[in-house]
């Protein structure tokens, strides 16, 4: 296996085993510190998806603010109650259902009226589940079909005359982080006692069966219904408040009601009034009534039109979690350039197209889950790819340097007749030069090494030849950049001029070798020079195998510096002004190009400030 092909294997298996320890916790309903982000994506989804038709199976009668306004009180009198459904009754519903908690005793002959209203009627009522501490949970108690079903301290019934009078299932949803309602749990359990829920009272009562109870689903009226972990009923909402048909408890009190909206439909009773309390925020609104929640619960029950997310959802959630990592993983190690990125958000889209369909076709495919599994992989794999890439130029770019010839060009000759040159330092008067490619690093990040070196070479070359006809000598190639010296072998009157002639030389070339490059390669790129003139010391460094030409001193440093001034101030060349003074008012920085100073400037690592004068070509004014 290839020295490349062995890490990108590793990383496959890493992060498919990470895919797969995330998938195993969400097929088990153990991933719950993602459930803000599921939430999220879920309300996104639901608002692209849009408001749907809820089925003509359920009409809503509201104590609402009229009626409230009406009655002169809140909560209403169970004799009002009573008269409510006693209207109802006659009109032919499936089921009347009281989403309303009737736990303490009101006046005896009001009670009375209402337990003898519900008696002959088909109605549910409501009981409440009571949790410890105030939160439902949905821990495993025991094995078998029912060990996930939420599991409640002790419920909160009824006065006894009302449940002896009418069928009794509990309301409690289960809502996320934010508040809104996700599930509604199907059953109920308190100990060894178990108990339907609300709406699968009503949906019972309506369909005139009681429900079958399978490990991972329920039956009722000849249908499978399709339950997440615990024996919950996911939830998706049709649209804001009001969508549910929904008729005021005022029109039924004054016995204006329409039959039609009654007659062979489950009519839930509950309360919408400002200040009831019984709210819940969802996509579509953000104070949904309880009462339209349970509806929803009930319509998906007796429509088969909601959202399923079960075992085989998960199941595949869990196959998502594997394949997307290994996948993206997987493209970014094939192409490390535009294709490979391309090529990775285009899977990424499928995925969410994927997604997206699957839940205008009402499966709940999680989004957190697929994303929490291929975000850290791909990012993690990534990085370390593209520090090896730079790595990699930077390699490439040492390579290129070591490729040059071992002695400074120009000084063979004269250390073939003079083999003692440097042995000893020697202190003299020169003028130095620096230039630098700026930008080449991160343009050789997307070069392969060939186009690199090749780069290198070429930069180097008309380097060489430009300080070479001018006199100079490259003491060293350090990378994208060079180190150029005027005053060795022996020092010159004109060593000055001929730096200055020098610096508009290279700039000359150099611009024409960046015109000659592709138009993508060019634009990344620009150069820099810096020039000084003054003391330094020279010697030969190194061992006995292998020896070089160094330059120190503080005229080095400073033109070294000068090199960052020139790239701050958009100028090709920045120069000092003891080199000007010495190269003369006839040397080429004054001749061609414009030149503009002298200005004070304060070097780096330098406490005294500097005069400087900077030029630019006239291509570059143009």
């Amino acid at each position: 296996m290839s020295r490349r092909g062995l890490p990108t294997l590793i990383a496959l298996i890493l992060a498919g085993l990470w895919g797969a320890g995330l998938g195993f916790a969400h097929w088990h309903g153990n991933f719950w510190f993602l459930d803000r982000v599921e939430a999220t994506m879920t309300d996104l989804r639901t608002l692209v998806r849009g408001t749907a038709k809820p089925p003509e199976l359920i009409t809503i009668v509201a104590i609402d603010d009229e009626t409230v306004r009406r009655e002169g009180s809140y909560p209403l009198s169970r004799a009002t109650l009573a008269r409510i459904i006693d209207t109802i009754e006659p009109l032919g519903p499936k089921a009347i259902a009281l989403d309303l908690l009737l736990v303490d005793p009101g006046a005896k002959d009001a009670d009375e009226a209402l337990a003898h209203s519900l008696s002959r009627s088909r109605s549910v009522i409501a009981a409440a589940a009571i949790y410890p501490g105030g939160k439902q949970w949905s821990l495993a108690v025991g094995e078998g079909p029912l060990a996930r079903v939420p599991n409640a301290e002790r419920f909160l019934w009824p006065l006894k005359a009302f449940s002896d009078a009418a069928a009794v299932g509990v309301v409690n949803v289960v809502t996320d982080r934010t508040g809104t309602p996700r599930f509604v749990p199907l059953l109920f359990r308190a100990g060894d006692q178990l108990q339907a829920s609300f709406s699968l009272r009503v949906a019972a009562m309506a369909a005139g069966e009681d429900p079958g109870i399978a490990p991972d689903d329920l039956s009722l009226d000849g249908r499978s219904i399709r339950t997440d972990i615990g024996h919950i009923l996911p939830l998706t909402f049709y649209g804001p408040r009001g969508t549910i048909r929904t008729i005021s408890a005022a029109t039924v009190l004054e016995g204006q009601i329409d039959p039609g909206v009654v007659r062979g439909r489950i009519v839930l009773i509950g309360a919408t009034a400002t200040g009831a309390g019984d709210v819940f925020p969802t996509p579509f609104d953000p104070i949904l009534p309880g009462v339209e929640v349970m509806s929803t619960a009930i319509a998906h029950l007796m429509a088969g039109d909601g959202i399923v997310r079960d075992q085989s959802v998960r199941l595949a959630d869990a196959g998502f979690a594997v394949a997307l990592p290994m996948l993206l993983v997987g493209l970014l190690a094939w192409r490390r350039n535009a294709i490979g990125l391309a090529a990775v958000a285009g899977v990424v889209l499928i995925w969410l197209v994927v997604n997206m369909t699957a839940f205008l076709h009402h499966i709940w495919l999680s989004a957190a889950l697929p994303m929490t599994a291929a975000v850290p992989p791909a990012i993690l794999f990534g990085a370390a790819q593209l520090w090896l890439g730079r790595s990699r130029a930077q390699y490439f770019a040492t390579q290129s340097q070591l490729l040059q010839r071992v002695e400074a060009p120009g000084l063979g000759a004269w250390l073939a007749k003079h083999g003692d040159f440097l042995s000893e330092p020697v202190r003299t008067e020169a003028a130095i030069l620096f230039i630098d490619l700026s930008g080449f690093t991160g343009l050789s990040e997307t070069l392969g090494p060939s186009a690199t070196r090749e780069l290198l070479n070429n930069f180097h070359a008309l380097v060489d030849e430009e300080v070479t006809s001018c006199g100079g000598v490259v003491t060293s190639f350090m990378g994208d950049g060079a180190m150029i010296l005027f005053g060795l072998p022996e020092p010159a009157t004109d060593d000055a001029f001929n730096a200055a002639r020098c610096c508009v030389g290279l700039s000359s070339r150099t611009n024409d070798w960046l015109a000659s490059l592709p138009a993508s390669t060019a634009s990344r790129i620009g150069f820099k020079i810096g020039a000084h003139h003054g003391p330094i010391v020279a010697s030969r460094l190194g061992g006995e195998g292998r020896q070089h030409i160094a330059a120190i001193g503080d005229t080095v440093n400073v033109a070294s510096r000068l090199m960052e001034i020139a790239a701050g101030q958009n100028a090709e060349v920045a120069v000092s002004y003891e080199m000007l003074e010495v190269a003369g008012r006839d040397c080429a920085l004054f001749k061609s190009g414009a030149l503009r100073g002298p200005v004070e400037t304060q070097i780096r690592g330098r406490s005294s400030s500097l005069a400087i004068w900077l030029w630019r070509s006239a291509r570059a004014q143009q």
